[in-house]
């Protein structure tokens, strides 16, 4: 059985503090186990963007693939929090805002994240529970 099949694929960088944060936000307030993971470095990943070989991709950027569509930095990020619980879904409705703007803020804590939260030297290892949701 496919596992990535009705499931949406969030590719991140894995040695980026702030990035395993927000995967593990996601996992939490994603009742419904929408999403599947994958760092950037991992070989899982780079099949994958095979697939879109012909699109120029960010690889300083969160990548939300669904429906078979690759999506990234805040509109990505918006089209997560539309699928998490609770309150968090209301999020999305700041897709209004055009995304040059959305993507100047997102490219501005990119750019600085290693700084202000820090990285690791190795990707993160799920736990034995969180292991069926990365890829």
């Amino acid at each position: 059985m496919n596992r990535t099949k009705d499931k949406s694929i969030i590719l991140f960088d894995g040695v980026c503090n702030l990035c395993n944060a927000s995967v593990n936000f996601i996992i939490k307030n994603d009742e419904k186990q929408t999403f599947l993971f994958a760092s950037l470095q991992s070989d899982a990943a780079k099949e994958i963007l095979l697939q879109f070989s012909s699109r120029k991709i960010d690889f300083k950027s969160i990548l939300l693939i669904k429906n078979g569509i690759i999506y990234d930095k805040s509109t990505a990020v918006l089209l997560i929090t539309k699928q998490l619980s609770n309150y968090y879904k209301f999020l999305y409705g700041l897709i209004i805002i055009p995304a040059f703007m959305r993507d100047f803020v997102y490219n501005f804590i990119a750019k600085h994240r290693y700084n202000w939260f820090g990285k690791e030297e190795a990707c993160m290892i799920p736990s034995a529970s969180l292991k069926n949701r990365f890829l």
